[in-house]
């Protein structure tokens, strides 16, 4: 006889750099080793000139340096201190955790990967852009699709919300950065620091403002709390308060 597995009461989807670790890593690596033109393709990002996969692809290109140097860089990236209990929470909620960042899955790996990091629950998914090297010289590539989407993003956020979340259940987005907005634009609960808070703010996104991870622990609590209260209850009730 197969056994279903429950229908879990929410996803939830974590932007990386600047949200997961303290320090974006991608702008980290164009800091110490880019042409300074990157700041140029940077500017046409922001003012919308060109989308994300534009942007990274061609600062990727104007980045000189060996294997040994990103590595000892991103070595010195700091993850959020509430990251592992985040992850405890949402493991033992059975909910499901999922990576959805524009950045590149070669620093995602590198600094989740060190001795003594929590590992991801099972069943976790990291989408994200790659980065590939040849000795000295960078190439990004965008696997998340394969086809740009229409906003032209290096990764495609709510695609990946949407596949990874097939029963349609409570979508919970945690980000930092202006290339989390269209993710925090589909989302059902946005959790959202520095310049995510201020777009949302902008243009009129309601979300939970956040500093640290572990205080996305205990809003995703209240979120589950309120959700149940609702289920018992008539009327509605607000997820977070």
């Amino acid at each position: 006889m197969t056994r279903l597995t429950p229908e879990p009461q929410a996803v939830v989807f974590l932007d990386f750099d600047g949200t997961i670790t303290r320090r974006d890593a991608t702008d980290a690596i164009l800091e110490a080793f880019a042409d300074r033109r990157w700041l140029d393709v940077e500017e046409a990002w922001i003012t919308g000139r060109i989308g994300s996969r534009d942007c990274l692809a061609a600062q990727m290109d104007l980045v000189t340096a060996t294997r040994d140097q990103v590595d000892q860089l991103l070595d010195g990236i700091d993850v959020d201190p509430g990251f592992r209990s985040l992850l405890d929470g949402c493991e033992a909620k059975s909910l499901p955790v999922h990576i959805i960042s524009d950045g590149f899955d070669y620093c995602i790996e590198r600094i989740l990967g060190r001795p003594g990091q929590r590992p991801l629950p099972r069943g976790s998914q990291i989408v994200s852009s790659c980065l590939r090297t040849d000795g000295l010289r960078w190439r990004a590539e965008f696997p998340h699709p394969l086809e740009p989407c229409a906003h032209l993003c290096a990764t495609c956020k709510p695609a990946a919300m949407t596949s990874l979340n097939p029963h349609g259940v409570l979508s919970v987005f945690v980000g930092d950065g202006f290339s989390d907005r269209h993710a925090a634009a589909c989302a059902d609960v946005v959790f959202a620091k520095d310049k995510l808070a201020a777009f949302c703010e902008r243009v009129s996104i309601p979300y939970v403002p956040v500093d640290t991870l572990e205080a996305v622990v205990t809003g995703i609590e209240h979120l589950l709390g309120a959700v149940s209260r609702h289920r018992a209850l008539p009327g509605k009730v607000s997820p977070v308060p």
